[in-house]
């Protein structure tokens, strides 16, 4: 008779929830990876870099007019053609961007999570209702919207603009989350739920949304450059931040206009611009790698 003895060096099995298994698939992306660290550096230096200037974003220095990069001078990225510092001055301007393309994806996200689960949860005329309300805006032009939204109230207001940004960047987002919904609600968990007594907002809030915040991520790493172009463009347009505040998109069109004679004061924050929206879709591309279910 043979003995089977069992062997007590047999490695375990190491058990990985979704989002364990999720950040390894991401960390074997190195450009995504390499992406998020620049994103970070970028961060870090932008709301750190200027402590390290004597300058401030909107002083003027009338002995150092349209400076280049590398003069006699601390003036270390040259100097616009009113003698302000373009180190100090580009790095608040990223400042600027970051904040309006993080906060108008976050009120976009808001707006749109609730408005697509609520639509895909409740279904029939409620849900035909909202989604031709969506219809009825994405037929809208979207720059004439936000325009309006901007010009109604203090021109160059930062949270105004990143409210009228992300009051219509949402219309996308609902439809996500509505497609996901209506895949999600006919399951066993949420049959098990409504068994139970739970009701509609407990549902929507622990059980619908928890299962698409996956999509909702990858869709939110891609909207940050969306709205950090976005504004720069409506900046490019002067509906934007106004002086003397600076964002990347005012910086590149007050650059435009001198780019014959100064070509720095375009390269400079233009530069910072391609590389932040290059990392972001980067990193959107890895996440939307790690979480989609079917590349498991």
């Amino acid at each position: 008779m043979t003995e089977i003895v069992a062997n007590d060096a047999t490695p375990a099995v190491v058990s990985r929830g979704f989002w364990g298994d999720a950040w390894r698939r991401l960390r074997r992306n190195r450009a995504s990876m390499v992406a998020a660290m620049i994103i970070v550096l970028i961060t870090l230096l932008a709301f750190l870099g200027p402590e390290f200037s004597p300058h401030a974003f909107d002083a003027i220095d009338w002995d150092h007019m349209a400076v280049p990069p590398g003069g006699p001078n601390d003036h270390w990225l040259g100097t616009d053609r009113l003698g302000r510092d373009l180190y100090v001055r580009t790095l608040h301007g990223v400042q600027i961007s970051l904040q309006i393309g993080l906060l108008a994806t976050l009120v976009s996200l808001l707006i749109g999570v609730s408005w697509g689960a609520t639509a895909g949860y409740l279904g029939g005329r409620i849900d035909e209702l909202m989604m031709r309300f969506v219809d009825v805006l994405y037929a809208l032009p979207y720059i004439f919207i936000v325009i309006i939204l901007s010009t109604m109230f203090d021109r160059g207001n930062i949270y105004v603009l990143f409210i009228a940004i992300g009051a219509v960047g949402w219309l996308t987002m609902a439809r996500i989350v509505r497609g996901q919904t209506l895949s999600i609600k006919r399951k066993e968990f949420i049959e098990a739920a409504l068994a139970s007594g739970v009701g509609t907002p407990s549902i929507l809030a622990r059980h619908i949304v928890p299962n698409v915040i996956g999509p909702v991520i990858i869709y939110a790493t891609l909207t940050i450059p969306q709205m950090i172009l976005f504004e720069s463009f409506l900046s490019f347009l002067g509906l934007g931040v106004q002086e003397p505040e600076a964002s990347l998109g005012s910086l590149i069109n007050e650059g435009a206009q001198e780019m014959e004679s100064a070509v720095w004061m375009l390269l400079v924050p233009a530069s910072f611009l391609v590389t932040l929206l290059t990392c972001f879709n980067f990193l959107g591309d890895g996440l939307r790698d790690a979480l989609d279910p079917r590349d498991r």
